[in-house]
């Protein structure tokens, strides 16, 4: 299965782009990642580059506060359970500043909430990738997850 991470704007700051780029290489063990950047604007030009990007094969997440909140292990059995249906991708998408245009919302398959903390654009990248890392782990019964 492959994870394609789509968000708006670059990880500008070296710090978390080194942080965000050290999960990737760790979850690239397990499976193919891709990032998609879509340029900052306004939402509604967000939310259309963001669909042009969205899985046609897969399923498509958004990241919202107001979203379920799943701990680790259950973050690990649904991506166990897509895996095993034969899902071929999961796109995760962090909206801008100004969140998620309407149409972005509609057409996702479901939303996941990191915290109901307000992260960073930055950090909410690195822990989201850093959890899916991290539920590979548990899938494959590696002891990071301790």
């Amino acid at each position: 299965m492959k994870i394609r991470f789509i968000w708006v704007g670059k990880t500008k700051d070296r710090n978390w782009k080194a942080l965000q780029e050290e999960y990737l290489a760790r979850l690239s063990h397990f499976t193919r990642c891709e990032i998609v950047e879509v340029k900052d604007s306004d939402m509604e030009s967000e939310g259309a580059r963001i669909l042009e990007n969205f899985s046609k094969t897969g399923l498509n997440c958004i990241l919202e506060p107001a979203a379920k909140q799943l701990s680790s292990e259950q973050l690990a059995e649904k991506i166990e359970h897509l895996q095993n249906l034969g899902t071929k991708e999961i796109s995760f998408v962090i909206g801008g500043a100004d969140g998620l245009s309407r149409e972005v919302v509609k057409k996702a398959d479901f939303g996941l909430s990191l915290s109901l903390l307000t992260l960073t654009h930055e950090a909410a990248r690195v822990v989201l990738i850093e959890q899916i890392y991290r539920a590979y782990t548990i899938i494959k019964g590696y002891p990071y997850q301790k």
